[in-house]
């Protein structure tokens, strides 16, 4: 298969997977012609087995259909543009919206590049006794240490005990560090999903200092984690270097030019600004682009009220509110999620911190109507069924 098909589906009402295959099936047949009715595409293996991952709560259907693909990227797509249609199953109103469609090639290629990072460096390590002088294996006894776990997460023996802490993005990083007598130093696992664990014993840190790679993704590292802990310095690899390969002259040297975390945000910004001047980008925020007469909608009354969990939240905490008026333990950022899906009663997410397209998501999941933030964040924009209101503009 070349591409899957990944499309949102909700329904008013309690249908089966069956149903919904059946719609599928039934009400694109005729639409599309013969060269791409469904039950004849995957009858000739042209098409895969139309999955389809489902939830009911409270009487209505949400859930993921997934379609595998053979056909070429413009055939796939008018496949998926033809889910769009489906506006009933049985009795049911439902909704049909493509996400996206994968390219499993890229997916598969993205794999065989990791695997083969990872072989290198077996191989590079496999020859390191060849290259080292025998001073250097004898004196290596003092300085290495084995990688231990911390909550899942790839690092050092000291990172508890020591004063200061070392984050860098993968296990790799982890490893080369400790090969240079590093000791204090554990992996982020990439910017996808930072645990709250690991948020805790950062701010639990006289010392943070955030080794990034000298790249754009080691970059957006730094703007993801600066939002959601205590960084204090930055130590950026050379341009186009990972700290997974850097020998031990330059991981020391890249360590003692380490930079404060203000002062990189700083000309980071600057970068960015000029990047944006080349492209043609104008320099204004999205609150500057707004006509200078308009003001933002005054919250309700019950919004108002709930903007006063704020002051009694920690940062990056979110906290639930329920229909009752009493509100959840608090939360951080990578159990949200979870909790969200079994909130039941809630009407609110209240979190101190920047309110980002993900939040939304999350609260459009569990069909949780309010969102409140102090800020907006990376991909903050409307989205159907939740408000989201920001307590700087409103209170």
């Amino acid at each position: 298969m070349k591409y899957q098909i990944r499309a949102d589906i909700k329904v008013n009402g309690t249908v089966q997977r069956k149903d919904i295959i059946g719609a599928i099936m039934g009400q694109t047949e005729g639409l599309l012609g013969d060269e791409l009715e469904l039950r004849k595409l995957q009858r000739t293996a042209r098409v895969g087995h139309v999955d389809v991952e489902m939830d009911t709560k409270g009487g209505k259907v949400h859930g993921m259909i997934i379609i595998p693909s053979s056909l070429d990227n413009v055939e796939t797509a008018i496949i998926a543009s033809a889910l769009e249609t489906i506006d009933r199953i049985g009795p049911c109103s439902a909704k049909i919206t493509v996400k996206e469609i994968l390219d499993i090639r890229a997916t598969k290629r993205t794999a065989v590049v990791d695997r083969a990072k990872e072989l290198l460096l077996n191989l590079v390590n496999s020859g390191e006794a060849a290259s080292k002088t025998v001073i250097e294996e004898v004196r290596s006894v003092l300085t290495t240490g084995t990688a231990t776990s911390f909550h899942g997460l790839t690092c050092g023996p000291n990172i508890e005990k020591s004063s200061s802490l070392i984050i860098v993005e993968g296990r790799n990083d982890v490893r080369n560090l400790l090969n240079c007598g590093v000791k204090n130093a554990i992996s982020a696992d990439g910017a996808g999903n930072i645990k709250q664990e690991l948020i805790d014993l950062a701010n639990s840190k006289e010392t943070v200092i955030l080794g990034i790679d000298g790249d754009r993704g080691g970059e957006m590292l730094f703007s993801q984690l600066i939002e959601m802990m205590k960084v204090d310095f930055v130590a950026q690899a050379p341009v186009g270097q990972e700290w997974e390969l850097l020998p031990q002259k330059t991981v020391t040297m890249c360590l003692q030019k380490k930079v404060e975390a203000t002062k990189f945000a700083h000309v980071l910004k600057k970068k960015q600004e000029e990047d944006d001047e080349k492209a043609g980008v104008p320099d204004k925020n999205w609150a500057e682009d707004m006509d200078e007469e308009f003001t933002a909608p005054e919250a309700p009354a019950e919004v108002h009220e709930m903007f006063d969990h704020l002051d009694n939240l920690d940062k990056n905490k979110a906290v639930f509110v329920m229909v009752d008026g009493t509100i959840s333990e608090p939360v951080g950022p990578s159990t949200l999620s979870k909790t969200a899906g079994s909130a039941d009663g809630a009407v609110a997410i209240v979190f101190n911190g920047p309110v980002s397209e993900r939040t939304l998501e999350i609260a459009s999941e569990a069909a949780i109507p309010t969102v409140i933030g102090t800020k907006a964040g990376k991909g903050f924009a409307d989205r159907e069924g939740v408000s989201a209101w920001l307590a700087d503009l409103h209170r």
